[in-house]
């Protein structure tokens, strides 16, 4: 495909949604064509997903149904917007993908990684991303983050359905996370949360522009 396709990663309150709007608003001023999306949702059926996967009323919800309504968010999205955008040239920025699933329903949830790659793959359709940017901190930094931010999808201030669970899950996906980078250094790019965002911004934009220059 003619585009670029760039993923945003990190556990809760690391910062993803901010920095992935962020360099999609500097890109665009630079003159690239952007899409800008998200997962779960990035398109009104990925949204209504979305809605039921976070809400915290559902403490019934299983595991599987909750990958396989991830999957079903994602097909969507690649179908809808991923794709279409990379095959016209565009820079597709997306907060969240196929490393989401491994890091939270396999390290996480501790389904069978191969299960889910094959998963991953037939919601993709072998799409994959050519820059990943992992954004990581302290789990328990990330949730007291998390929890004070409103985003209009819990009001409680508990956090949403995925914030509630308990430590040792969100450390677990925490070195998901960090495997899944040391398991592909090309793709990933790890940058330590440890300053303020107009700082994290400008260390994203750094490593943007230098991978979209070795492009061409």
């Amino acid at each position: 495909m003619k585009g670029t396709f760039i993923t945003f990663e990190g556990g809760e309150g690391s910062g993803k949604s901010t920095q992935a709007r962020l360099l999609a608003g500097h890109l665009k001023q630079k003159g690239y064509d952007v899409i800008a999306t998200r997962e779960p949702g990035g398109t009104e059926i990925g949204d209504a997903i979305r809605a039921v996967l976070l809400n915290p009323e559902f403490t019934e919800m299983g595991n599987v149904t909750e990958l396989l309504l991830l999957a079903s968010s994602r097909a969507q999205n690649v179908h809808e917007r991923i794709k279409p955008g990379l095959e016209r040239g565009a820079v597709v920025i997306c907060d969240r993908f196929i490393d989401s699933t491994l890091a939270y329903q396999g390290y996480g949830r501790k389904f069978d990684l191969k299960l889910l790659e094959a998963l991953n793959r037939l919601a993709t359709g072998g799409v994959t991303p050519d820059l990943t940017i992992l954004l990581d901190l302290p789990v328990e930094v990330g949730l007291v983050r998390a929890k004070a931010l409103d985003k209009g999808e819990s009001k409680s201030g508990e956090g949403d359905r995925i914030e509630q669970l308990d430590i040792d899950f969100h450390r677990r996906l925490r070195q998901g996370f960090l495997e899944l980078a040391a398991r592909e250094p090309g793709r990933f790019k790890t940058l330590e949360i440890t300053e303020g965002i107009e700082a994290i911004q400008d260390k994203v934009v750094e490593v943007v522009e230098e991978y979209l220059k070795g492009r061409g």
